[in-house]
């Protein structure tokens, strides 16, 4: 897949080096690809076909959507969220994330969405209430296939984060499913990581956990910071500022929209190196607290048909 300025919202596909081949079971039987959310992070010239990739009208039609859903609601002051958490282990012999990586996972997702690492305090908290193992070394190999599969031991309802962690192919770190695709997909919704990528990991620029934060970040209804590039209306978040396509590495400075601030390169959901992310905004803040009470925990008498 060619690099684009407008952001897919769908399958996200980090590029990155070779992964250690793993063998496949001899009795796997081949399911096809099922779709995901956007949000890769490239670092090389390799790409692959993003399943079943939705463009710029279908994130239109996400915000879209989600503000007919609020001129229904009656939204008051922010409310801390604690979002319920399993993880699913999924190993392959000795390989997969140990339970202290996954605890490191947890209390950096927790830093980065409080602020701790710099930027917003979004008042939102992640809570590991179960983890899960299974060894299987082709869905370990190929969790985008095997998706059906894995995701049939999700937990709980829309407000239940279920976190997959598996090794992905050479050119992907992670994936996640959107807030607003939950009344149709229901058994889809998660976040699919690469356990190389969890803090200490063995994925080189991409081992402080902050793949996990963006996909979260999506899973909680935020989009790329890049998202149509110079395009209004971006990302659809006030005080993010345009930027025309996604940042590689970590650079002193980019400014790719005429006219505009420079790119927010230090945010979780731009394409940087962790060691180059930092940040969530004020206004990111906001939308993923209107994302939650519209479709992940509304209240009862907000809820809307359709």
């Amino acid at each position: 897949m060619a690099r684009r300025a407008i952001a897919a919202v769908s399958a996200c596909l980090f590029t990155v080096g070779a992964a250690p081949a793993v063998p496949a079971s001899a009795s796997a039987v081949s399911e096809p690809p099922a779709g995901c959310a956007a949000a890769a992070r490239v670092t090389g010239p390799g790409r692959v076909p993003e399943p079943r990739a939705p463009g710029p009208e279908q994130a239109a039609e996400m915000l879209a959507d989600l503000a007919r859903r609020q001129s229904a609601m009656r939204l008051g002051p922010w409310t801390p969220i604690t979002v319920s958490t399993w993880v699913h282990v999924i190993s392959a012999g000795p390989l997969g994330a140990q339970d202290t990586a996954v605890h490191r996972q947890i209390d950096t997702l927790n830093a980065a969405y409080s602020g701790r690492l710099g930027g917003a305090d979004t008042g939102i908290q992640f809570r590991l209430d179960g983890l899960t193992r299974t060894d299987n070394v082709t869905w370990f190999r190929d969790p985008v296939t095997y998706e059906s599969s894995i995701k049939r031991g999700r937990k709980g309802g829309a407000e239940t984060l279920n976190l997959y962690i598996a090794q992905l192919s050479r050119l992907v770190l992670g994936y996640s499913t959107y807030p607003y695709w939950y009344r149709t997909e229901p058994g889809r919704d998660g976040v699919v990581i690469d356990w190389r990528s969890l803090p200490g990991g063995s994925l080189r620029n991409f081992d402080r956990g902050f793949t996990g934060v963006h996909e979260i970040g999506h899973w909680l209804g935020l989009l790329h910071t890049f998202e149509k590039g110079c395009e209004a209306p971006g990302d659809g978040v006030a005080d993010t500022a345009p930027q025309g396509k996604p940042t590689e590495g970590c650079p002193a400075r980019m400014d790719t929209c005429k006219g505009g601030e420079p790119d927010p390169i230090h945010n979780f959901m731009d394409y940087s190196h962790d060691r180059c992310m930092s940040e969530f905004t004020t206004g990111q803040a906001a939308r993923m607290h209107e994302m939650w009470a519209a479709y992940r925990a509304p209240a009862p008498d907000t809820t809307l048909d359709g």
